[in-house]
C-alpha cells in the first residue's frame, strides 16, 4: 500500500522540521563564533555575521591552554575506546554465540545499567579510584570511561556476532580449521566493521564527555577539553560569549566528522541486534 501524496508531504515536512530544530543551535554557534563584539552585543542578532572575524578564536587560544586539554581529551577518549573494544569483542561473541541463562542474564543487566544516572555512579567511583589513588589523574579518568562504555560496547558488538551466520565457523572447522584459527580468518574479517564502529562511538562518548571529567580532574594541566570550555565563564556566570562560541564549535568538530563517517554502520549494528539468527 503506497503513502499518499499529502501523507508524504507531511512526513517530509515533519522530517525538515525535526533537521532545522537539531541544526539550530550548530548553525547559531557557528554564526557566534564569527561575530566581533559590536554584533555579539546588538539588540537586534542576525543569523549571517554583518564583519566576520576570526579575533574570537585567537583570544579563545590565548586565554585557555586549548590544544593542551584537546590533547588529554585525545589521549583519553583513545585509550577508552581501545580498551573498551578489546574487552567487549571476546564478551560479546560469548554472549551471542551461547543462549544461556547466564548470557540473557548478562544482555538484561547491560540493557538496566544505562538507566542508572551519573550522580548514583560518581560517588562510588571517586571512592574507588581514591583507594587507587588515580584521583586526578587521565588513566583513573580513562578507567572511567571504559567502564562507562562497555555495557554499550558489548550489546553493540553482540548484534554483530549474531549477524555472523554460525555456519560459516562451522564450515571452516570441517575443513580443518581450528578454533582459533576459525575466529581469527573467518569471524574477526566480518566483524571488523562492527569494531571499527564500537570504537568510534566509544571514542566520541569518551571525547564528549563533561561531568566524570569536572569531578575527577582538578589540576588545570590535567583537564579535558569540555572543562576547559566552562573557564570562559565567569566567577558571576557572565560568559565570554565570543571566544567561548569559538571554542566551543573547534571543540564540536571532530565529533561531527567522526559521526558523519559512521553513522551508517552504528545504524547497522543497531539493525543487526535486532535480527535472531
Amino acid at each position: 500500500m503506497r503513502t499518499s501524496t499529502p501523507a508524504r508531504v507531511g512526513q517530509y515536512t515533519a522530517l525538515l522540521a525535526y533537521l532545522v530544530f537539531l541544526a539550530f543551535p550548530f548553525l547559531w554557534l557557528v554564526s557566534t563564533a564569527f561575530k566581533p563584539p559590536r554584533e555579539l552585543g546588538s539588540l537586534h542578532p542576525t543569523w549571517i555575521p554583518k564583519d566576520p572575524t576570526l579575533a574570537n578564536f585567537r583570544q579563545a587560544f590565548d586565554e585557555q591552554p586549548l590544544l593542551h586539554a584537546a590533547l588529554n581529551s585525545l589521549l583519553a577518549a583513545l585509550a577508552a575506546a581501545g580498551i573498551a573494544v578489546l574487552i567487549a569483542t571476546p564478551m560479546a561473541y560469548v554472549v551471542a554465540r551461547r543462549r544461556t541463562r547466564l548470557a540473557k542474564a548478562v544482555t538484561g543487566w547491560v540493557v538496566v545499567s544505562q538507566a542508572f544516572p551519573f550522580v548514583l555512579l560518581i560517588i562510588p567511583l571517586f571512592l574507588v579510584l581514591k583507594n587507587l589513588r588515580m584521583i586526578n589523574s587521565v588513566p583513573g579518568l580513562v578507567l572511567v570511561y571504559v567502564v562507562w562504555a562497555l555495557p554499550f560496547a558489548l550489546w553493540m558488538l553482540a548484534g554483530y556476532v549474531r549477524a555472523v551466520p554460525p555456519e560459516l565457523e562451522e564450515a571452516a572447522t570441517v575443513d580443518g580449521a581450528g578454533r582459533v584459527r576459525t575466529l581469527v580468518s573467518v569471524t574477526a574479517p566480518l566483524l571488523a566493521p562492527g569494531i571499527v564502529a564500537t570504537a568510534l562511538f566509544a571514542f566520541i562518548t569518551a571525547w564528549n564527555e563533561f561531568f566524570f571529567a569536572l569531578v575527577l580532574l582538578k589540576t588545570p594541566e590535567k583537564q579535558t577539553l569540555p572543562v576547559v570550555l566552562t573557564h570562559f565563564i565567569g566567577a558571576e556566570g557572565v560568559a565570554d560569549l565570543g571566544p567561548l562560541a569559538a571554542a566551543a564549535f573547534l571543540a564540536t568538530l571532530p565529533s561531527l566528522v567522526v559521526f558523519a563517517l559512521i553513522q551508517r554502520r552504528i545504524t547497522g549494528g543497531m539493525l543487526s541486534g535486532a535480527v535472531k539468527s
